[in-house]
């Protein structure tokens, strides 16, 4: 029984597939797995956008959506994405006289559908892979890259010089805290001793101490630090506050998408989402043990269950920090990637590489001592790198206005 509720959704496919004939089932096996991963991740995509404005309500003392109402009945805000799918279906598509009208067009498009593709090597349980690649990390990467392709694409076709700032920014950024991303999950693979995404997940698995202590890389020094490293990095990478300097709204109106109104903006704003979402689940492959249980006593529960909690609640420390930390200059978060995220991932592998090398050392007493040692070249460039970003060594900033 508790099997069968683990592979419920395998079962069901082989199930739907078995029903047509030969020829046609490589083709219903792979729409049936792409429609499952869109429909899953876009309604975690509607449900994030209801939690995050009625997170931020709460946190913020005041009203969420909470007034749309279906035939008189009160909703409480569930069917929200529901009337902002029909805003934003109604709205006029705006583009601009001098604006690249093929290129305008294209833009969401491109931006949108490498990121729905990043989910087919993510292990989303066990044998819930829809594609187990030697080096699904590689295209996991590959994919996520091509989003600055898109939003360069935005900004310029706009014809607008506003949005081609905006691109700019969102570039430089992008670049900026890619490095560090994927410089934290190279210990990863190097303690894994593989790119496929499913031998990561594999190699987490086990427990210590009687079953109570999991065997998940975040458990680890240099685990954890790659896990803060990714974090903050992909925070970054989907633009999320405080990093999301792309839009500035308060200086170049709203970035890239100045000149965009209408679906084409709502496919900006779904890419967005889905990216983070893309995101949270990586880190919970990488760093959580994917769908790995935090106990032996709890693998009663099926796989997909433990991954999909498991990403739900990084989401909603993303959406805590929106609540909490102010944007920062672009001066700052450039700083912030160049000279202490970089470095600091730089360090992690030293840390990951002692690690590794002293893995013979079994008994308790050197146990602590690897422990201590592994803690102690983590921690010094964490300290040193941080107060080299000290905003009081530096100089003060000297405007010079026009007469």
């Amino acid at each position: 029984m508790i099997e069968n509720a683990d592979q419920i959704f395998v079962i069901l496919l082989h199930w739907l597939v078995g029903l047509v004939p030969e020829p046609w089932r490589p083709w219903l096996s792979y729409l049936l797995i792409i429609a499952a991963i869109m429909g899953v991740f876009g309604g975690l995509f509607a449900a994030a956008t209801i939690a995050e404005r009625k997170i931020l309500g709460r946190i913020q003392n005041r009203y969420g959506p909470n007034r749309i109402k279906m035939f008189g009945i009160k909703t409480f805000g569930l069917i929200q994405p529901i009337a902002d799918g029909i805003k934003m279906l109604i709205k006029e598509d705006i583009v601009p006289h001098a604006a690249d009208k093929v290129v305008h067009y294209l833009a969401p498009i491109v931006l949108t559908t490498p990121i729905w593709m990043t989910f087919a090597v993510l292990p989303m349980g066990r044998n819930m892979t829809a594609l187990d690649m030697d080096a699904g990390i590689l295209f996991y990467f590959a994919m996520g890259s091509a989003t600055e392709l898109a939003v360069f694409m935005a900004g310029w076709s706009s014809h607008n010089k506003y949005s081609l700032l905006g691109s700019m920014r969102a570039i430089a950024q992008m670049i900026s805290y890619e490095v560090p991303l994927v410089l934290s999950t190279i210990p990863v693979l190097m303690l894994a001793g593989t790119l496929s995404l499913t031998r990561v997940v594999d190699a987490q698995g086990g427990y210590l101490l009687g079953g109570f202590i999991p065997h998940w890389f975040i458990l680890t020094p240099w685990g954890f630090a790659g896990c803060i490293i990714f974090l903050l990095a992909a925070m970054a990478e989907s633009n999320r506050s405080p990093f999301d300097l792309p839009e500035g709204e308060s200086e170049i109106i709203a970035g890239y998408l100045t000149e965009y109104s209408g679906f084409k903006y709502a496919l900006f704003f779904l890419g967005e989402y889905v990216g983070m979402l893309a995101v949270s689940a990586m880190l919970v492959t990488l760093f959580l043990g994917g769908w790995h249980a935090p106990m032996k006593a709890l693998e009663f529960i099926p796989s997909w269950i433990w991954f999909f909690g498991k990403t739900i609640c990084v989401i909603l420390l993303y959406i805590w920090s929106r609540a909490t930390f102010p944007r920062i200059r672009l001066d700052q978060l450039l700083t912030f990637s160049w000279k202490f995220l970089v470095p600091l991932a730089l360090a992690n592998l030293v840390v990951a590489a002692v690690w590794h090398f002293t893995n013979g050392w079994a008994t308790p007493l050197w146990a602590s001592v690897r422990w201590l040692l592994c803690l102690f070249l983590i921690a010094v460039p964490f300290v040193l790198l941080g107060r080299s970003l000290d905003n009081k060594k530096q100089s003060p900033r000297l405007y010079h206005y026009a007469e």
